[in-house]
């Protein structure tokens, strides 16, 4: 059984999603007694990262052809790289949608969102997350090969250092019919679904001119920012920070939710949240029936207070 896992890079560099992948990929590989090969496409970072993780073997595929993205153009790329029957990627929005492709390609099963590593490999059988995050599943891969996605923040990054060594591959793969109109790319800023702790909100913040204190909170936590449907809708905060059904679905450790009612599709996107804080003066929010703690007030004097607080802790 060989293992084989996509490490994605934005820009080059790997992000945390890539080591999270790694990491799950060398459980796979220490219970079926084999080795993992990472494959990343056009990375600058040094492949000593990925060792760190468990990769034994790292291709490095080459082609300047896929300096844009390309779903297709990807798991076609893949596809002359990969030869193993047990395929791991992140489960980010560039990756889910190349690995449904690369199992089409080899006739492999398809198994997305995993969130454990899996209960057993022949079968290969795993849980993963279902209904929009509301329940688990046990999911079985009959075929001779399957392609797994691991959830963000499910398994966990997990340092499992062996001395790898590195490939460079060669490729020219055809990428003429993409055009590319936008794609996210790395700002700088922490990446919203990798983030541990994440602090959003709602309409609740009156206008996009009070959104200092969730910023100044989320810099005292480490955390990244995130806001529901309706304030991306109407401008007060980029849509790349939209979380809910329609939005990016994340699973930090901890979510700290201001000024936001908790509507079903808000919930859909952040249920997986470790653990969940809702802070609202509307005692009759929905948010607190999902919250593991609540708090019934003012935001606009719980935020700063709260914010003033966790800086004397850290000091």
């Amino acid at each position: 059984m060989a293992i084989f896992v996509y490490a994605e890079n934005i820009n080059g560099v790997y992000k945390k999603a890539a080591f999270e992948a790694v990491s799950y990929a060398k459980a796979i590989a220490d219970k079926a007694g084999d080795t993992v090969t990472a494959i990343s496409i056009n990375p600058t970072d040094a492949s000593d990262k990925l060792y760190k993780y468990g990769a034994e073997k790292v291709f490095n595929v080459k082609d300047e052809g896929l300096k844009n993205f390309s779903a297709h153009a990807y798991a076609e790329a893949l596809n002359q790289v990969v030869d193993g029957n047990v395929i791991v990627f992140p489960h980010t929005t560039d990756a889910s949608s190349v690995a449904p492709m690369l199992a089409v390609i080899k006739n492999y099963a398809l198994i997305t969102n995993v969130i454990e590593a899996p209960e057993s490999l022949q079968p290969f059988r795993v849980k993963r997350k279902a209904f929009s995050n509301k329940a688990v599943m046990h999911a079985q891969a009959d075929s001779q090969g399957v392609v797994v996605t691991v959830s963000q923040n499910a398994y966990g990054v997990k340092e499992n250092a062996v001395s790898g060594t590195e490939e460079v591959k060669e490729l020219s793969v055809a990428n003429e019919d993409t055009k590319v109109l936008s794609h996210e790319q790395s700002s700088g800023k922490l990446d919203l679904k990798e983030a541990e702790v994440v602090v959003s909100a709602g309409r609740g913040m009156k206008g996009p001119e009070n959104w200092g204190m969730i910023e100044e909170l989320a810099n005292v936590l480490g955390a990244a920012t995130a806001c529901s449907k309706p304030v991306s809708d109407i401008g007060w905060r980029p849509h790349t920070e939209h979380v809910g059904q329609t939005g990016k679905a994340i699973s930090p450790n901890l979510y700290i939710a201001v000024g936001i009612s908790g509507a079903i599709q808000h919930l859909a996107g952040v249920n997986s949240s470790k653990t969940i804080v809702v802070i609202n003066n509307d005692p009759e929010a929905p948010f607190f029936k999902s919250a593991d703690y609540g708090v019934v007030g003012d935001a606009f004097k719980i935020i700063p207070e709260l914010t003033e607080k966790i800086k004397a802790l850290k000091a």
